[in-house]
């Protein structure tokens, strides 16, 4: 997978057997098959490298254009023909030593005096702004707004004080409140030789048009893809929004909301306060999850969620009405 440069730095590419050295990795499938790029292991291409921590039967779900894959040994037999399988005890640690041979994280002071500003934006005083970065038109930066190397942001767009962006591309007319902290590493960890260990992210976040971002709220870049919120969406203050993530269009998420990595948000989702989303899940079109509402299944397209853990809305009030009438009739509950 081509990483964006305006955020990352190549290295070059490397033989499976140079990273096998630089790594040090003890690897005896390592051959001269050439390494470009990262993915994660369903959108593997040629030339990329990914890691599996399934079993064999999943490990088929492994793109079959991968040139390698790092996989435990049992489940080396079941990657697809044509993969060559790198057998290590932690794929995943040891896709992170490959990635970071092969790529790393441009530096807030990325050589390069070749900012874009548009003469019509209004830059406050203390601001940073990066090498490769562009400001359109129109567009009003805040005191003290760290802004890295290689962002864009478009025409019109209100940063407030004290807000950072990092790999991050920002639409038109987008308005992000004090204190957001925009494209950092999501919250990656994988287990190494002396305790946890930090999985770097690749990908980056896209925010469209007329998006509003409240104060303090913050959004991690994706690992490997995006992570994107669709236009006119609108969040409120203290929200957290994991890597990976994909919010449609007019979804509205009040303060002290969560949503973990890799969660699809159909168009038109509200989101009352305090609503925790846990990950891989899909939240349909137009659904309506209400305060403090625990999701840990999809909700489907349409339908109002509440409780902890979240279902219908209707079960969920019979279940209270229940409880509170057992209550009242001073029953105690059966062991």
């Amino acid at each position: 997978m081509a990483l964006d440069s305006r955020f990352y730095d190549f290295k070059g590419s490397q033989t499976l057997r140079a990273l096998s050295a630089i790594c040090g990795f003890d690897l005896s499938e390592a051959t001269d098959a050439e390494i470009s790029g990262i993915a994660a292991a369903g959108l593997a291409g040629p030339g990329d490298i990914c890691f599996h921590e399934g079993n064999a039967k999943t490990a088929a779900n492994v793109s079959a254009t991968a040139t390698a894959c790092f996989v435990k040994e049992a489940s080396a037999e079941g990657l697809p023909e044509g993969v060559i399988p790198l057998v290590v005890a932690i794929p995943r640690l040891a896709h992170i030593h490959a990635a970071e041979a092969l790529f790393e994280l441009k530096s807030w002071s990325a050589e390069g005096d070749d900012a874009s500003i548009h003469p019509d934006a209004e830059i406050a005083p203390g601001v940073f702004i990066g090498a490769g970065a562009s400001i359109g038109a129109g567009s009003v930066i805040g005191p003290n707004v760290v802004i890295g190397p290689g962002v864009q942001i478009g025409m019109g767009t209100k940063i407030g004080a004290n807000a950072s962006i990092r790999c991050a591309l920002i639409g038109n007319h987008v308005n992000i409140l004090s204190g957001a902290r925009i494209g950092e590493s999501g919250f990656g960890v994988t287990s190494g030789p002396e305790g946890a260990v930090d999985v770097p992210q690749w990908g980056r976040v896209i925010i469209q048009d007329y998006v509003m971002i409240g104060g303090n709220t913050c959004i991690d870049r994706g690992a490997f893809s995006d992570t994107i919120v669709g236009e006119r969406s609108k969040i409120d203050n203290l929200v957290q929004i994991g890597h990976n993530v994909v919010i449609g269009r007019n979804v509205l998420m009040a303060s002290f909301s969560g949503i973990s990595g890799t969660v699809n948000v159909g168009d038109g989702v509200l989101m009352g306060g305090r609503v925790g989303i846990a990950d891989h899940l899909e939240i349909g079109e137009g659904a309506i999850l209400t305060a403090d509402a625990g999701v840990m299944s999809n909700v489907p397209a349409g339908e109002t969620w509440g409780g902890r853990p979240a279902k219908p809305f209707r079960q969920f009030l019979r279940e209270v009405a229940w409880l509170q009438r057992q209550v009242k009739r001073g029953k105690k509950p059966s062991v």
